[in-house]
């Protein structure tokens, strides 16, 4: 079957809006051309892909299954076509980074300027998310790398995964609020109120698989999405943090320690993942090799 990019186009923006008004505003193409085109895929597959109402349209199973990989293939032609006509020098015009808020702050911050200063004309685009949703914005080429945690459930063999360190996960809490002294095990720790990143967090994923290794239910009493945010609560009192060792600074530290529990907490990695199937620009590979060497 000839493949006709332009009906995928428009159906990939009905999908993406669920919206044929909306589609049509998109692409600067009247809504009967888009009613037409999907109309005239939906013949071609022997399928239908929507479900259309006088109130709103929804993907079919059918529709939903395109979509996800209509959605892939386009990010990469538009990847495609966007370094062909804003190619530099160096082969790129623009660097697509994902990342969590806490890797960009406390690991990614002397690279990117590392990275700006070497190559000044190159564009650097940071986008934040948890380390789920990075390996989801990889997989769907709306980045060029990520710079996640593992371990990451959410990656898969179509990517190029570089370790870059190992970092330690570490229970903090404020003497002042609650007896150090007296927490020796997991179980005793998780009797005092536990703060700690949300559900859809790789973090949350490896404290709850330690609990259930050591048969404990863990309920957190604070679950947000800043790290930043759970050491200032620890700090005040309102419960023992569950926290990255690369957060903490000395001076940081400042009324709290950390707990020893018998308990042995697995070390993690820091890695790097791009889509192996795709070649990096010289400014990418660059910027790969750079992560996990020392910047002074």
């Amino acid at each position: 079957m000839e493949v006709n990019l332009e009906l995928y186009k428009v159906f990939y923006y009905v999908a993406e809006t669920l919206s044929f008004s909306e589609a049509a505003k998109k692409l600067y193409i009247s809504q009967s051309a888009v009613s037409q085109s999907i109309k005239m895929l939906e013949s071609r597959l022997d399928k239908t892909l929507f479900k259309r109402s006088t109130k709103r349209v929804t993907l079919t199973t059918d529709g939903e299954l395109l979509f996800k990989h209509i959605e892939p293939a386009l990010n990469l032609i538009e990847r495609g076509e966007s370094q062909l006509i804003k190619a530099s020098s160096i082969g790129a015009s623009q660097l697509r980074i994902a990342s969590s808020d806490t890797i960009c702050r406390y690991f990614l911050v002397p690279f990117l300027d590392d990275f700006h200063r070497k190559f000044p004309n190159v564009h650097i685009k940071v986008t934040n998310g948890t380390s789920y949703e990075c390996a989801k914005m990889l997989e769907l080429n709306k980045v060029d790398m990520i710079v996640t945690n593992s371990p990451n459930t959410a990656l898969n063999n179509t990517m190029t995964i570089e370790p870059i360190k190992e970092f330690q996960d570490v229970f903090i809490l404020n003497p002042k609020y609650y007896p150090v002294n007296e927490i020796k095990s997991l179980h005793e720790l998780l009797k005092h109120p536990i703060l700690m990143l949300t559900k859809n967090s790789t973090t949350s994923e490896f404290l709850h698989n330690i609990c259930l290794k050591h048969s404990l239910n863990l309920v957190p009493e604070i679950e947000i999405a800043s790290n930043d945010l759970l050491i200032d609560l620890a700090r005040i009192g309102l419960g023992i943090a569950f926290v990255p060792d690369f957060c903490l600074k000395e001076e940081e530290e400042e009324n709290l320690v950390r707990v020893n529990i018998k308990e042995v907490i697995p070390k993690r990695t820091l890695i790097s993942a791009y889509n192996g199937t795709i070649p990096l620009s010289p400014a990418g590979e660059y910027f790969i090799n750079k992560l996990g060497q020392k910047i002074n």
